[in-house]
């Protein structure tokens, strides 16, 4: 059984965040990669968790009809009434369809399968590249920082990401072929900038599953250092049992096992993006 209090006594001694007071100064960042399997969902979950423990309010959009996020945060798909495809839709507000989670100042707003075929009926609706942009001007100011966890694919529900978020955080596997796919992602980006959204720049690279036991990924960490330079995040995610376990638990890794690798990995993660985000506070002295 996880101790949620221990665990989020345990996770928030380690830095500090401002909520952002200003309201032109909220995020909204998505997190994309086309390609399947390669952390999204779970670095979604967990950079949300760790930045609400550390003090700002934050909301996680599930774009993905696999619901990994809203299953990962303790949600039950058969318990889902509103999720957001009634929001893109447009049959309900997003404030309805929003749920709390189990980390306070952590909410989600929840993906079901239903959402599998929203992009074939906004085909021919108006707008239909705004929907989740429209969709989130009614909660946007609510929340200090607003991730969105996209589904593996380059279609609608990526575009209207893509259209309604600040900055794109692309995490990329420590494994062969970890850059197949990169450039077509990095076009739609200019695509998306280029006439849905001016304002959308690449705001990290995350490299994930990583295993210092083989030679690949450190070819891989060297090569997507070398190609994108400062815009990759120091902080490198390994492998890690205890990251797949906690989804099975509906809690994210810092209340799971703060003090397992991926924990650290995340929180020293978060610290980074909390940092370059100019929402850090403070760090405590001698954390680990």
């Amino acid at each position: 059984m996880v101790d949620n209090d221990a665990a989020a006594r345990e996770a928030r001694v380690t830095f500090r965040v401002r909520p952002r007071h200003d309201p032109g100064a909220q995020r909204v960042m998505a997190v994309a990669n086309q390609k399947g399997g390669v952390g999204k969902s779970t670095t979604a979950v967990n950079i949300a968790a760790y930045l609400a423990i550390a003090g700002a309010r934050v909301l996680i959009v599930d774009l993905d009809p696999q619901g990994n996020a809203s299953t990962g945060l303790g949600l039950d798909h058969r318990r889902i009434e509103r999720s957001v495809y009634d929001v893109l839709t447009g049959d309900v507000d997003a404030v309805a369809a929003i749920r709390a989670t189990a980390v306070p100042s952590l909410d989600v707003l929840p993906s079901t399968i239903d959402l599998a075929g929203a992009e074939v009926e906004l085909v021919s609706a108006i707008s239909r590249e705004g929907r989740l942009r429209k969709a989130l001007t009614t909660v946007r100011y609510v929340y200090d920082v607003i991730i969105i966890d996209c589904p593996p694919s380059l279609g609608l529900l990526t575009v209207n990401a893509l259209a309604a978020a600040d900055e794109l955080l692309i995490p990329i596997q420590c494994e062969y072929y970890a850059l197949e796919g990169l450039g077509q992602l990095l076009r739609n980006v200019d695509l998306v900038r280029a006439n849905l959204n001016p304002e959308l720049r690449i705001g990290g690279i995350v490299l994930t599953m990583y295993d210092g036991r083989t030679r690949l990924a450190e070819q891989v960490v060297h090569e997507v250092r070398k190609h994108f330079s400062d815009i990759v995040y120091r902080t490198v995610v390994p492998r890690s049992v205890r990251l797949s376990e906690a989804p099975g638990y509906g809690v994210p890794i810092a209340l799971y096992d703060p003090l397992s690798r991926g924990g650290i990995a995340y929180r020293d993660l978060t610290l980074e993006f909390a940092a370059r985000a100019g929402l850090l506070v403070s760090t405590v002295e001698g954390a680990s």
